[in-house]
């Protein structure tokens, strides 16, 4: 828009109105029975120049996206699940090409992008080891990158949000990278089944690590401590790390947050059809118990292990297309049907940790789409793992209680402070 012809009784006027969002307020009055017919009037109209207003997408819809790099994943993908669109994709690559390091991409670690609400890239970072920093920066339509040496600098960063949908949009909201998201979802999975337990109004903060450098945001790090309250009913989870190097979440009286089995597969996809004695099959047309639970997901989401395991058979079974069968301590089991695919190293007497990647959602053996089904057994028999009473780990052992209460003492205090003041950010 081009404001440089317009005349200056309405500049004027545009003026006027726009001065009490700069704090100024002024009042003109004119003194009662003053005659006023008396007075010249002339309108005078003069053309101002002023500078152009460039429309630009200027960061107004931001958003800061952090992914996770799995195995396999190339930067397309990466740029693809941060909502970049395709023409700045393209021109990503053509300098990713000329950036070696930028090209080896290693499982576990994150990067970060800030993608604007129309797709364009307008920076990405990327830890490529703990003290080098590659930073791809927008220049007109064009990128450039540049790698340093970098020591970050650790800062715990505080935030809060209240449950209006769903999980990642309340985190989204309050601007949480989904990394961390994830981890308070993972600590909290023993308590709260984060498919059919959340209802609008429940209430989380979360405390966690950032990375900076030059005052500049690079990566999120571990989540510190958690509280959410659900229906009405608070947990809380503080991380701990023992001299010997075992970390893991813990009530603030020391009750380890790791249950024996997770309640769920995978933390955030749709139950599409549920344990039941009678169910209409959607490929065989015909009725049949449903002794499982179906988790709707798209094809190559990752499935974890709901408990530590040893896999005791892991091919192509019937119906169950890709089958994955995890023995846990005597007499529980569970299995894994449909998988499109099997996680790297999963094969039988395989060793397996809870929350470990077994295989991915997909849509073999008799299934009408992409979905996981998911068993629990009891010495063979099929439960309805929604229903039961889940078995509890332990507590923290009794030697490490008083360095616990000294490390979780602050991080309550800060949940606390969350909790009344109802802060929706604060570093």
């Amino acid at each position: 828009m081009n404001f440089a012809r317009r005349p200056i009784r309405k500049r004027l006027l545009l003026a006027l109105a726009t001065l009490p969002f700069f704090g100024v307020v002024a009042a003109f009055g004119i003194a009662p029975d003053t005659t006023t017919d008396s007075i010249v009037k002339e309108t005078i109209v003069q053309a101002v120049d002023l500078p152009e207003i460039e429309l630009t997408d200027n960061g107004a819809f931001d958003f800061w996206r952090e992914e996770r790099i799995a195995r396999g994943d190339t930067l397309p993908d990466l740029l693809g699940r941060m909502g970049v669109g395709p023409d700045d994709t393209r021109s990503f690559m053509e300098t990713a090409r000329q950036t070696p390091t930028l090209g080896r991409l290693l499982p576990g670690r994150t990067v970060l992008g800030r993608v604007t609400s129309s797709g364009r890239l307008m920076l990405f970072r990327y830890m490529a080891s703990e003290d080098t920093l590659i930073t791809v920066s927008r220049s007109g339509e064009t990128f450039k990158a540049e790698e340093q040496a970098i020591q970050a600098e650790a800062r715990p960063i505080m935030r809060s949000g209240t449950i209006q949908g769903s999980l990642f949009g309340a985190t989204d909201a309050a601007d949480i990278p989904d990394r961390i998201a994830s981890a308070m979802a993972e600590a909290f999975s023993g308590d709260i089944d984060f498919h059919r337990d959340l209802r609008r109004g429940d209430h989380f903060s979360v405390i966690y690590e950032a990375f900076y450098h030059e005052g500049r945001l690079i990566r999120s790090g571990r989540l510190l401590a958690a509280e959410f309250t659900n229906q009405g009913k608070t947990y809380q989870a503080i991380h701990f790390q023992d001299p010997d190097g075992r970390e893991g979440y813990y009530t603030a009286d020391g009750q380890s947050l790791k249950r024996a089995f997770l309640k769920s597969p995978m933390p955030f996809d749709r139950i599409s059809s549920g344990f039941t004695s009678a169910r209409f099959h959607p490929v065989l047309q015909v009725w049949r118990s449903h002794k499982g639970v179906d988790y709707a997901a798209p094809t190559g989401t990752p499935v974890r292990a709901v408990a530590d395991a040893v896999v005791g058979f892991a091919g192509k079974k019937g119906g169950y297309g890709n089958l994955v069968i995890l023995n846990h301590n005597r007499p529980y089991s569970t299995a894994y049907g449909h998988l499109s695919r099997f996680a790297s190293g999963i094969r039988p007497g395989s060793r397996i940790s809870q929350g470990q990647v077994i295989g991915y959602v997909g849509c073999t053996g008799l299934c009408s789409g992409p979905h996981l089904h998911y068993e629990f057994r009891v010495n063979g028999e099929q439960r309805n793992p929604l229903a039961m009473k889940l078995p509890t780990s332990m507590p923290l052992e009794a030697r490490y209680r008083a360095q616990f209460a000294a490390h979780a003492q602050p991080l309550a205090a800060r949940l606390e402070m969350l909790r009344n003041t109802n802060l929706a950010r604060f570093e």
